[in-house]
């Protein structure tokens, strides 16, 4: 299974599911296309980066802690992020690097404002050839 996200409707907010052959990078998928709602990936250059490292008591908080922690960095820092390194520890915590720029207004063409990970509908399951997370976002 090829890493891969998709964008999904859903009433007032925006969805993503995120696939990948392995949880890590199902994980990071699932992350590409949160900042997909927020900007177009291809204006992103890797110019800085970031350490993530997040815990969970299951895959379900695992993934809520990791976009949380994303938008964190945006919204304190103004960074904008297209590529991410993830390394899963079990299924309870994974560290990662996220590669991206600071927000450039003049250069980046902006979509929704992610503000919250939400936990309706959220998952994180096995399918043929990897794994799917899917996951709500309030905008």
């Amino acid at each position: 299974m090829e890493r891969g996200y998709e964008l999904i409707e859903h009433t007032a907010d925006v969805g993503v599911v995120g696939r990948g052959p392995t949880l890590a990078a199902a994980f990071a998928a699932a992350a590409e296309g949160m900042y997909a709602v927020m900007v177009d990936l291809a204006d992103v250059r890797e110019r800085e980066q970031r350490p993530v490292q997040v815990n969970g008591e299951d895959l379900g908080q695992l993934l809520t802690h990791w976009l949380v922690d994303l938008i964190f960095l945006t919204q304190s820092e103004g960074l904008l992020f297209s590529r991410f390194e993830v390394a899963m520890d079990g299924e309870r915590a994974l560290r990662a690097t996220a590669y991206g720029e600071r927000l450039d207004p003049a250069r980046h063409a902006l979509g929704a404002e992610v503000k919250a990970v939400t936990r309706h509908r959220l998952s994180v399951m096995p399918v043929e050839g990897g794994y799917e997370t899917r996951v709500i976002f309030d905008i």
